[in-house]
């Protein structure tokens, strides 16, 4: 399917997201576009691997949510209904009885089950506009860079399908460079690093353009497997998800001159199979880190080396910008700055860097189709 026939679907409100082009001419559909889109509201959506974020033109950040879905089998076998969105969905991770499923449908970045991310997007467009059925929205939505084009065309059609009448991509590190408040038009270098749910971006930024970057495909998921891994090595006590966010968002840190800090975990004993409660402390924590961050700092580095020697000269100017709900670990400012003996700044909020940038690039057209992927 081309892109134009893509771009002309009509989404009938009374077949429930039903693709009704077939049924109407080509001219009335554009019509029936234009006059549905004067009464919808366009979005920017961070569509994250750990969290979606929903910015509405006018309005600003209007939720931010986990990018959980969770589904139930129907009584026939036959077909599976949405039961919760969001943070009710993440609440059944890991708590589900048989016939209810919680699912990430987003991994490293990308997506991972079609159909349950259209149902995700189909339910925050419909919180944007207080549940209105016939909306049709513009939306700018967030990738990493490291996204192929077969992934591409899996976002915009996700979203064509959710109800949205245009759909336009932006890196996540222009985003983020937008959101922090730097200057992409400039022919300046601002170097980012967006450290996510999945994924960890690299990139420097000039001319409303990724001159060079690099991806990796760890983050703040990571680190919880990290945490999960070193707990059952160490105590021989298996922790679930939630319980290795909490230790690291509580007393993890990346500095070994850190104030050491104390936490109970509770998991299940793999020996005896029976509930167990251990102490740690936020050394055996950093300790668990030490891989996860590594790979952080030599994408760091290696992206430096690519970076043409005039834009390195502006880094040591301007500094690295760090973004992402990953970047707030305790002292991981203090590791880069050690590491890359440059200054290391960090954006005022980290965790709505990018859609925040987003959002601004929705405000502003000219700037829109400049950073948007092709």
């Amino acid at each position: 399917m081309s892109a134009e026939s893509l771009n002309s679907r009509t989404v009938c409100a009374d077949t429930d997201g039903v693709d009704c082009s077939t049924r109407i001419p080509w001219k009335a559909r554009l019509m029936l576009d234009a006059l549905v889109g004067l009464f919808s509201s366009d979005l920017a959506i961070d569509l994250g691997t750990a969290n979606t974020l929903v910015y509405v033109k006018g309005k600003g950040l209007i939720c931010s949510e986990p990018s959980v879905v969770a589904v139930a089998t129907d009584a026939n076998g036959r077909g599976e209904r949405v039961m919760a969105v969001g943070h009710e969905a993440k609440e059944m991770l890991g708590r589900t009885p048989s016939g209810i499923r919680a699912i990430r449908p987003i991994k490293d970045g990308v997506i991972a089950d079609f159909e349950i991310t259209e149902a995700m997007l189909r339910h925050f467009i419909l919180r944007a506009h207080n549940r209105r059925k016939l909306v049709r929205p513009r939306i700018v939505i967030c990738v990493p860079p490291c996204i192929t084009s077969v992934e591409k065309r899996a976002v915009r059609e996700s979203a064509l399908s959710a109800g949205a009448r245009e759909v336009y991509l932006i890196e996540e590190p222009m985003a983020a460079a937008i959101g922090a408040g730097l200057d992409v038009t400039a022919p300046t270098g601002n170097m980012v690093v967006d450290i996510g749910g999945g994924t960890t971006d690299v990139a420097v930024i000039s001319l409303s353009g990724i001159v060079t970057s690099r991806s990796i495909r760890c983050g703040g998921d990571a680190m919880d497997e990290a945490i999960i891994n070193y707990v059952k090595r160490k105590y021989n006590m298996l922790i679930g998800e939630r319980s290795a966010e909490n230790v690291k968002m509580s007393i993890a840190t990346a500095s070994s001159t850190a104030k050491t800090e104390t936490m109970e975990i509770k998991g299940r004993d793999l020996v005896a199979g029976i509930p167990k409660v251990v102490v740690t402390t936020s050394e055996e924590i950093r300790e668990a880190l030490i891989e996860p961050l590594g790979q952080i700092v030599e994408t760091v580095h290696l992206t430096l080396e690519r970076t043409p020697p005039e834009l390195a000269a502006d880094i040591v100017d301007r500094g690295i910008m760090l973004v992402g709900g990953g970047s707030m670990l305790n002292d991981l400012d203090t590791i880069l700055r050690q590491e890359t003996k440059l200054p290391i700044l960090r954006s005022e909020d980290p965790y709505t860097a990018v859609v925040h940038g987003a959002g601004r690039a929705l405000d502003n057209l000219d700037l829109l189709k400049d950073v948007a992927i092709s």
